[in-house]
């Protein structure tokens, strides 16, 4: 996997990109890193300068993920932003013990219906091309989504470069993941972070994930829809960087 490395020293921050990003999805966050904070950006496989895996498959990727995190020096606090946040999940069950705070933002705990559409055996394909591959789709949808969005922000522009059918078997995997209620094994501080004007199914979902962790700390971030990192880089930054450490420290005891 490619990663890049903003910053540089102890405090360790790994990046996971959502459905249709890449390693620069985190490049906004670069200019706000405290001293002594290192962050790495990943290019999920087969997004960016990364290859495809060897196995279109859930566990493939979780294995790749979970081997780049395993190779940073621990201890990690792992971010995924929007899908990334499914596989930061899955590659925590995995190294629990590298790994000392979750971060997510903007995540689905389950497929909208508006999704699924996209994952019809018939029209599926043809849907998804006509909305993401086409110009024309992309200006429309994103011009359909204004009020998620700040008006300075295009919530379809990262269709532009990405490889489409990458980004299609991506969207067919999440519609395999199984209920969220298996990560409640997981006993590590967690954060949510949402846009105050994102989509109605992610406000469901962070509901769903505080069931899932009582514990979780759940940030609504002022103006912003579902490109937090893009719209509400300052506040997000604060609460990313920023010391939580009662907060850990209160979940090890």
């Amino acid at each position: 996997m490619h990663i890049e490395c903003y910053g540089s020293g102890p405090r360790i921050y790994f990046g996971l990109h959502g459905w249709s990003g890449d390693h620069s999805t985190f490049a906004p966050l670069a200019a706000y890193l405290p001293a002594g904070v290192a962050l790495y950006s990943a290019d999920m496989p087969g997004y960016g300068r990364s290859p495809d895996p060897q196995r279109w498959e859930l566990m493939e990727i979780t294995d790749e993920i979970a081997r780049a995190i395993a190779g940073v020096d621990s201890p990690v606090t792992v971010i995924g932003n929007c899908s990334g946040a499914i596989f930061a999940l899955l590659a925590a069950e995995r190294l629990a013990e590298r790994i000392e705070r979750l971060i997510l933002i903007d995540p689905f705990a389950y497929l909208p219906w508006y999704f699924k559409i996209f994952l019809h055996k018939r029209i599926g394909r043809y849907a998804y091309y006509s909305t993401f591959a086409n110009p024309v789709g992309r200006w429309l949808t994103n011009l359909s989504l204004s009020k998620h969005r700040a008006a300075d922000t295009n919530l379809t522009e990262s269709f532009v470069a990405v490889r489409h059918d990458v980004a299609y078997r991506y969207l067919a995997l999440l519609g395999e993941r199984d209920d969220i209620s298996r990560f409640s094994r997981l006993r590590l501080p967690v954060d949510l972070l949402y846009g105050a004007r994102t989509f109605g199914a992610v406000k469901e979902s962070v509901a769903l994930w505080r069931g899932v962790w009582p514990h979780a700390r759940c940030h609504e971030l002022a103006g912003a829809g579902h490109l937090p990192i893009q719209e509400a880089t300052g506040q997000l930054s604060e609460i990313v960087f920023g010391a939580f450490t009662s907060h850990c420290d209160a979940l090890k005891e």
